[in-house]
């Protein structure tokens, strides 16, 4: 999808965002925390991985891909993991995410301009109250939470949710803001076209998106 080709779509288009990476400076945060809960449990597992692998690290997948990468887990010890970086994240790190500077404006433009918005998150309701700003949440039309769909990222389940949320057609110029692999897959099997910024992971890894930019001053100019 070519910037002109997008300029293009403006007339019928709504826009669905992520959440962490996209809307909150909020990955490195959930990184430290699932350093911690690993730490804690005497592994150390690298830091891409968490990056790479954002808003779809599932108990049927996680087992196997962290045993490749030399930390070999068991489901359930995987569950008491994943239960520890999410009590860490809360305790040690939810007060200092912040959205990223330029999200506000182009929420508020996009309000003005009478664009639906929804926020697609893979994170479970009660971290998006815990982190997301109250007038930054009222901006979106609706909201959808990993803890409200049945499968999450890749699973096109989140941003269908998303489209029904504010009675969008997803053949009807609906665009995805995306910053992990998954979500640009969760995005395109939905029937979105999808922008990726390159906040977490360089443009070689969200190669799958229709157009990749480095920053939201350039999504302000194109949306």
């Amino acid at each position: 999808m070519e910037a002109k080709k997008l300029h293009n779509q403006k007339k019928n288009r709504c826009v669905l965002f992520d959440m962490d990476g996209v809307v909150l400076d909020s990955m490195p945060y959930h990184v430290r925390a699932w350093k911690d809960a690993f730490k804690e449990h005497g592994m150390e597992v690298d830091e891409k991985l968490f990056y790479l692998y954002e808003g779809a690290i599932e108990p049927d997948v996680a087992c196997t891909l962290f045993s490749k990468n030399g930390a070999s887990i068991t489901t359930d010890e995987f569950f008491e993991i994943h239960s520890m970086q999410k009590r860490y994240f809360m305790e040690r790190y939810a007060e200092k995410v912040r959205p990223f500077r330029d999200v506000p404006k182009l929420l508020e433009k996009l309000k003005e301009s009478k664009v639906k918005t929804a926020l697609v998150t893979s994170s479970h309701k009660d971290i998006l109250e815990a982190v997301l700003p109250k007038p930054l949440k009222a901006l979106f039309d609706h909201v959808v939470t990993g803890d409200e769909v049945k499968k999450r990222k890749p699973h096109p389940d989140p941003y269908l949710a998303g489209l029904s949320g504010i009675g969008a057609n997803r053949a009807n110029g609906a665009i995805a803001v995306e910053n992990a692999p998954a979500g640009i897959e969760s995005a395109k099997r939905a029937g979105l076209s999808c922008i990726a910024i390159t906040t977490t992971l360089s443009k070689k890894h969200l190669c799958n998106a229709d157009l990749v930019i480095d920053n939201h001053g350039e999504l302000i100019n194109l949306l």
